[in-house]
């Protein structure tokens, strides 16, 4: 099963995935897909606020960033880490569990990132937005780090998240039915 939509005026057959007996989400992943990723980059640079910099989570918001950086003209842009790893320095973390993970996580910030986003305009980045988890724990780190949460964007907006008034995307995503239906 499979739904079919546009982003960023581009069509995608995205696979329906069950997440539980209840719920199945369509499954959208950038990586890999250079047109799209580019595509998107370049609607979400039109909509975005000012910003110095832009954060996003491990891993699949990591291609997403990097374009919207290159096409900005960015020097950096900034990776929350699943894992501490060693050559980071004076890390800090918090949890975060998303609707695609079976478990809690955590995502880390490296100290010297950390120095950089104190006081800057920090625009929260992510592919798909659901439960909001992931964008909470975002929040935390760029807070934790002295950030300025300017904005949060995503290229979807699913279930739920399409409600809130706070993320700027491209298109809603719907979950669905274990069926392949679009719920109610």
């Amino acid at each position: 099963m499979y739904y079919s939509m546009t982003v960023a005026g581009l069509k995608r057959d995205l696979p329906i995935c069950p997440v539980n007996e209840n719920l199945s989400i369509a499954g959208f992943v950038i990586f890999g897909d250079q047109e799209l990723t580019v595509a998107c980059a370049r609607e979400l640079l039109k909509k975005a606020p000012e910003y110095d910099y832009i954060i996003t989570a491990e891993a699949k918001g990591i291609p997403l960033a990097h374009e919207m950086a290159r096409q900005a003209g960015d020097a950096k842009y900034f990776v929350a880490r699943k894992g501490s790893k060693l050559y980071m320095r004076d890390t800090f973390g918090v949890a975060v569990r998303s609707i695609t993970t079976d478990r809690e996580q955590h995502l880390y910030l490296d100290g010297a990132d950390a120095k950089l986003i104190n006081g800057k305009r920090v625009l929260i980045l992510d592919d798909v937005i659901s439960t909001g988890e992931s964008l909470s724990a975002l929040e935390a780190l760029v807070e934790k780090a002295g950030g300025i949460i300017c904005g949060r964007m995503a290229i979807l907006a699913e279930g739920d998240a399409q409600k809130r008034d706070d993320i700027i995307y491209l298109e809603p995503l719907p979950l669905f039915n274990p069926d392949g239906t679009v719920k109610a």
